[in-house]
């Protein structure tokens, strides 16, 4: 649901060596430092911070330490119970401290989003007779962010390269990329290492070859004299294989023992069982989907990369798009409007905007009340119903711009519609601001500087009474999903 960056690769000692850290050069190490700074990791609306109870009465921040043989005992007790061989050595325990103390904010983010994506590795799993431990798969790969992309190209909470995932089934063209949808690139995942295994007979090989391909796994085989166990091939490995299989037994020791390192999950806003899909069998774009439920468009973008561009082309059948839960109702009574309203050109995939639509409805010779939705401003308002935000302001008796989810407002569909394009929406606002016969009705144009992990959605919340679609408006070139740190936005913030 994997921008960018977070795939989990390899140990990088020339051979097996003691040491007591991650290499400085560790591609696991540098993925991580990326992602520390992506908006979707700090900032973004996507992830809350929730207090955890701290059952280990440890102080705040603290990082407990153990012998060996502590961490020893317990990966013994966990390889009791798995398939796997859960060794203990030290390449090991330099990601478990990688994980446990180095990265410790980012081990946090992703004990929460487990929620969100473990209970769907699971299901596909047992579907496939896999054994579940492989859900730790994902999180040395991604990091599991499904928009991830490494250095060499690969995407996806699994990290296919694009010839692999065509292999299995997955579609990547322009505009749709399933490596980074979560139901088939996790059966996608299952299938591709199903048959590792049953190529080599051996869980820790088959790891190494999800990696670097079966071909470099056989090639360090013959070089090791024909051995056929990991720690044996291990310095014929390619380089960036070597920590593969230690940061996957780390990942299954932190997520076992995160409490006893005082590491608690910052818990995402959509648990497995929060979000729903629809089907759609026309072409749409998310951000006006988002426009006409009055939902949050980067909550849609988030849930969606497979749509490269947040467009969601004409596919052979039904194309799935994961929505919260709670939006589907609203979707449902507004299908007809969606399903018209947008009819963009392949070429240039730009939906038409919903006033054609609306506007075909305003001379019904009747009124009608509309609820404002979160996220909404006057001026969506107006556009959606093809009449002027000035009417929208006399007929609700308004006084300015500023507007509140929940608040009824009043739209007579027996008026005469103006015609209501982006220059007379402009026109509106400067207007207010350069008449001001009271000032309640004046807005005040600041610049707000964007800082490293902004979003729209959070910069809007920092003004009252201002929305996305206020600043999406006022800020006409503005890239939505790659916001540029220290670019100066325009926001009209009402002195009433």
């Amino acid at each position: 649901m994997r921008t960018t960056h977070l795939f989990l690769a390899l140990f990088s000692a020339g051979a097996l060596l003691a040491q007591d850290a991650v290499p400085a050069d560790d591609p696991i190490l540098e993925n991580l430092d990326k992602l520390s700074i992506l908006p979707w990791l700090k900032n973004d609306p996507f992830s809350t911070d929730v207090s955890a109870l701290n059952v280990h009465h440890f102080a705040p921040g603290d990082m407990p330490t153990y012998s060996p043989e502590v961490y020893q005992q317990r990966l013994l007790e966990l390889d009791e119970k798995s398939p796997f061989k859960l060794t203990y050595n030290d390449p090991v325990q330099s990601y478990i401290n990688l994980y446990a103390n180095n990265r410790r904010e980012q081990t946090q983010r992703m004990l929460g989003l487990k929620e969100l994506y473990f209970p769907i590795f699971e299901q596909a799993l047992d579907r496939y007779g896999l054994p579940q431990e492989l859900k730790y798969l994902a999180v040395v790969e991604s990091a599991l962010y499904p928009g991830a992309r490494s250095r060499a190209a690969a995407v996806g909470l699994w990290q296919f390269m694009i010839g692999t995932g065509k292999m299995y089934g997955l579609r990547v063209d322009s505009y749709v990329d399933e490596r980074c949808d979560i139901y088939k690139s996790t059966d996608a995942a299952c299938r591709y290492l199903k048959d590792l295994y049953g190529i080599f007979g051996d869980w820790e090989l088959a790891l190494a070859a999800y990696n670097c391909g079966p071909g470099n796994v056989n090639k360090a085989i013959r070089r090791s004299g024909g051995k056929l166990d990991y720690w044996s091939i291990y310095t014929n490995l390619p380089r960036e294989t070597r920590g593969y299989v230690p940061a996957f037994i780390a990942v299954n020791y932190i997520f076992n023992h995160a409490a006893d390192h005082n590491m608690y999950p910052v818990i995402p806003n959509y648990c497995a069982y929060e979000v729903d899909t629809i089907q759609v069998r026309y072409p749409l774009q998310l951000e006006q989907l988002a426009s006409i439920t009055g939902s949050n468009a980067q909550e849609l973008l988030d849930l969606n990369p497979m749509f490269k561009s947040g467009y969601v082309p004409k596919m052979d059948g039904p194309a799935t798009v994961y929505v919260p839960r709670t939006l589907v109702a609203e979707i449902i009574e507004q299908e007809d409007t969606i399903a018209r309203s947008y009819q963009p050109d392949r070429s240039n995939p730009a939906p038409a905007t919903v006033t054609a639509v609306a506007s075909k409805s305003t001379s019904s010779g009747k009124s009608k009340t509309h609820v404002v939705r979160r996220g909404e401003s006057l001026g969506l308002i107006a556009q959606r119903n093809g009449v002027s935000v000035r009417d929208l302001r006399n007929w609700n008796g308004l006084r300015s711009d500023r507007i509140h989810a929940g608040q009824r407002l009043v739209i007579k569909r027996n008026a005469e519609p103006e015609a209501v394009t982006a220059q007379a929406e402009k026109a509106e606002t400067v207007k207010a601001d350069t008449k001001a016969d009271d000032s309640s009705n004046e807005i005040e144009y600041i610049y707000h500087t964007i800082q490293p992990g902004d979003t729209l959605w959070g910069i809007a919340k920092n003004y009252p009474g201002v929305s996305v679609d206020d600043i999406k408006r006022l800020n006409g070139d503005l890239n939505t999903r790659h916001l540029s740190v220290g670019k100066k936005l325009k926001v009209g913030v009402s002195k009433g």
